[in-house]
Order: structure tokens, then sequence, then C-alpha cells
């Protein structure tokens, strides 16, 4: 029997990435043309962007377009500097693009600025805990 395909010259929807009762990573296991019916099946491996939302990959567009330049970025996201630099930083998280020392280090720098608000740390303790 041969699968029916839709027509559409592109898809709708994106696959999802983990399984909705598990969690666990999903593997594609069909691809299909859409002009002579043609299946095939097997167990595939998905595209890590594949999974990014349409916000997400037009972000990444528009930073490779601009060769990296953030405040391009930031122009088209409509939003500060900052929060541009935050959810550039989310979309490499997401694709596992992250410097990992980074990612410690910005966990050290949120430890010390709770034990300052806690009082656990001085100022000045905090301050030289900072700048090392």
């Amino acid at each position: 029997m041969t699968p029916s395909f839709p027509s559409a010259s592109t898809p709708e929807h994106r696959p999802p990435r983990d399984c909705p009762v598990c969690s666990s990573a999903l593997v594609v296991t069909g691809c299909g043309c859409p002009e002579c019916g043609t299946g095939i099946s097997g167990a595939f491996r998905m595209c890590s962007y594949c999974g990014l939302t349409d916000d997400e990959t037009e972000m990444l567009r528009v930073f490779l377009v601009s060769r990296g330049n953030m405040r391009e970025l930031e122009k088209h996201l409509g939003v500060s500097y900052p929060t541009t630099r935050q959810r550039f930083a989310d979309l490499l998280a997401k694709l596992g693009l992250e410097d990992p020392s980074a990612t410690a280090r910005k966990a050290d720098r949120d430890k010390v600025l709770a034990d300052l608000a806690a009082g656990r740390l001085t100022v000045d303790e905090a301050q030289d805990l900072l700048t090392d």
C-alpha cells in the first residue's frame, strides 16, 4: 500500500523533539515524497535545529545574516541589549552549544549574589569573588 502524503510544498508543522510520554528524544521513522508517493521508513537522526520554534529560527537567521552582530539582532527583536544576549544564550543552550565554563561562572555569580542578598557576604567580599 502506498502511503499518501499531503501535496503542500512546505509542511505547516514541525515534528516534536521529545516523547510526550517519557520525554526521551524521538527519532524520525519515515519520509515520503509528496509528488510520487514514495515512502521510506527507518530510523533517521533528527536535526538539532529542526526543534527550534519559528521565532528561534528567525533569530538565528538574523544573527547569521548580520554576521554575528548582536546590535542588529537587538534591533530586530526590539528588546534591550541584555535581553537580546540572554535570548541568544538561551538559544545556544537549547542547541547544546553553550560554553560549559560560562554556565559555571554564571552559577557561581548567582550564588555570590544570593549570598550577598542573604547577608552571608559583605559587599567587599562579594566584589572580590566576582572580580576573580
